[in-house]
């Protein structure tokens, strides 16, 4: 990774936990190794933010008080449903994904990004279980039915919770190289999908 980098979470009430966790484990893994990255987690307030499985995590920051964000990570879960008719909170997504060098989602928050427009005109892929629902958010996406993530330009979405874990690796592996990306996944005794193509879970939920 070339320059230090600020890997911003955005949470909101009812978030997966794996969405999070899995892509912020790598992140961390590479922060502590490098020294080159930050991580910092965000919501429409400070504190306490709890997941749809039930434990909380700690937003650092409000939105309005959130710094620069370089990677923006957008997890889903079943709280997205709420927050698709969220106006604020789209609103500050569309000035954030402005800002930032990459914008990533994981499962369901591909939603987010869809509804705020973000997506248009892009690739992008999702939760599998999920699919039709999110789709909808987004007529002007082009939707991948078979994918385990999708990168279009700035733009990197992932299909359900653990594949945001691949996608992750991926971009580490973009940014500060594949052996980079590789003592990564080594150290996380995580046995990392790199072809992006790879995904049972579309066949599995009738999509193909």
């Amino acid at each position: 990774m070339a320059s230090q980098k600020t890997v911003g979470v955005l949470l909101f009430e009812g978030f997966e936990l794996l969405d999070v966790f899995g892509p912020l484990e790598a992140w961390g893994v590479h922060a502590q190794a490098s020294g080159t990255c930050t991580i910092v987690m965000t919501a429409e307030a400070a504190g306490a933010v709890k997941s749809a499985q039930g434990p909380r995590a700690m937003a650092d920051y409000a939105l309005a008080d959130c710094p620069p964000i370089d990677v923006l990570l957008v997890p889903g879960g079943i709280g997205t449903r709420r927050e698709v008719n969220n106006t604020k909170l789209l609103e500050w997504l569309v000035r954030r994904a402005a800002a930032a060098e990459i914008v990533t989602s994981v499962c369901t928050g591909a939603a987010l990004l869809a509804r705020a427009a973000l997506l248009d005109r892009h690739r992008a892929t999702t939760n599998k279980l999920s699919f039709k629902w999110v789709t909808e958010q987004g007529s002007a996406v082009e939707w991948i039915k078979q994918a385990r993530w999708v990168e279009d330009g700035k733009f990197a979405t992932s299909s359900g919770v653990s594949a945001g874990i691949d996608m992750t690796l991926a971009l580490i592996a973009k940014l500060a190289g594949v052996e980079t990306a590789e003592q990564v996944a080594i150290r996380m005794e995580y046995e990392w999908h790199r072809d992006p193509q790879w995904d049972p879970f579309a066949k599995i939920h009738g999509l193909i």
